[in-house]
């Protein structure tokens, strides 16, 4: 593993903001993340909870929108954001979409020529860079949890429920949560995992929790008035899945709210506070 470094380092709320890259084996290009360590990392090693971004989003996003750390900081809780794809691996096509390549990684391990080589992002953000972040950080590697946001909903969705022994927790708001049957999803799946829909199953979240459980229940924010909701989200369709499976969940639909963060900032606390409840046990 080459060298972390460290782009930039900021005081806040009493905790210290980190923006940093390294070389990534899995995706075999430069990766970047940001983690905010709240004070309580200065005297002891605290839970981590990894937040995963939406499409055309970067590292940058959660941290600076969301308005987390207050209560991250209060709570003792680190808060890890990686970038959502790989960037400048000169595969063709992939800065052509906003919803393809550049920032939409879609947190799969893709099989298609090209993007195979780079496009690891399930395993880089479930294993390689937890990996990292433990032994560069002073983060419980016994006690972590996961959310995220649309693209990155989905990706909190699907790694909690293909790993219900490693996330204490999961939540998301306005998730992806039936890839295989809205456009951005068959457009990514089928670029990276291709035609054979028995592939795109194992990153799906609606068809996984027909066989996956998840221990603790899973909450999901989603905005009324977010102008996805019907075409690309599906979250009901996710519920019946969920209840047909015996699988407990929180879907909670918010008058008024869109797709932005400043619907993620509103309930940000919600989230934080939920996840809390698991990490902070010390079990």
């Amino acid at each position: 593993m080459e060298q972390l470094k460290t782009h930039s380092k900021i005081r806040c709320f009493d905790g210290w903001l980190y923006h940093c890259s390294h070389h990534s084996a899995s995706c075999s290009s430069e990766m970047r993340f940001a983690i905010f360590l709240p004070p309580q990392a200065e005297t002891e090693p605290v839970p981590a909870l990894y937040w995963l971004s939406g499409l055309s989003c970067t590292e940058e996003n959660f941290m600076a929108k969301a308005g987390a750390q207050r209560l991250a900081s209060e709570l003792g809780v680190a808060l890890i954001a990686p970038d959502t794809s790989p960037r400048n691996t000169a595969i063709a096509g992939e800065d052509d979409h906003w919803d393809l390549g550049s920032g939409a990684g879609f947190y799969v391990n893709a099989t298609q020529p090209g993007w195979c080589e780079h496009y690891q992002m399930y395993d880089y953000v479930t294993q390689e860079l937890p990996v990292l972040i433990e032994t560069q950080f002073a983060v419980d590697p016994a006690r972590k949890s996961i959310f995220g946001h649309s693209m990155g909903g989905h990706g909190a969705l699907i790694a909690a429920l293909k790993n219900p022994s490693v996330y204490r927790s999961v939540s998301a708001f306005s998730p992806i949560c039936a890839p295989s049957h809205c456009a951005w999803g068959e457009k990514a799946f089928g670029s990276y995992l291709g035609a054979d829909h028995a592939a795109w199953a194992a990153y799906d979240a609606t068809l996984l929790v027909q066989n996956h459980i998840f221990e603790n229940t899973i909450l999901i924010d989603q905005g009324n008035a977010d102008g996805f909701l019907e075409g690309q989200l599906n979250p009901l369709v996710f519920k019946e899945a969920c209840e047909i499976a015996g699988q407990a969940l929180t879907l909670r639909f918010h008058d008024g709210y869109d797709h932005s963060y400043f619907f993620i900032a509103t309930f940000i606390e919600d989230h934080l506070r939920f996840h809390a409840n698991y990490l902070l046990d010390q079990r």
